[in-house]
């Protein structure tokens, strides 16, 4: 897995947008939303965080190299640590998931404008 796929991955989601907060963190969101993180340093991304379900937050932070999201863990978000922690496809799921996740949590009406606004 590489981070820098992952990046384009997120971007192509619908109704996503990208911001850097906090000086040195990429995130992507949809309807005002973070649904993805990146911690950049030097311009290149060094870990990932997203939102996961609530039954999967124990079975990935029980693998190596992922752990519970400084300050978010409690929502159910993980930080993968290095970029070779899971394969491709199944980060790309976990991304889609977390997308998903966090729309679903939109109000509808933002929810349709967000997500209508997606070419």
């Amino acid at each position: 897995m590489s981070f820098a796929r992952l990046r384009a991955v997120c971007a192509r989601l619908p109704g996503t947008t990208r911001d850097i907060k906090w000086g040195a963190d990429e995130c992507f969101s949809v309807g005002g939303r973070m649904f993805a993180v990146f911690g950049l340093h030097g311009g290149r991304a060094r870990s990932l965080s997203f939102k996961v379900d609530a039954e999967r937050f124990l079975e990935l932070t029980d693998r190596d190299a992922i752990v519970p999201a400084p300050y978010l863990a409690r929502a159910h978000w993980v930080q993968v640590q290095r970029a070779n922690a899971l394969g491709f496809d199944q980060a790309r799921a976990l991304i889609a998931r977390s997308h998903a996740l966090v729309a679903a949590k939109l109000t509808r009406k933002v929810r349709e404008a967000v997500l209508e606004k997606t070419p």
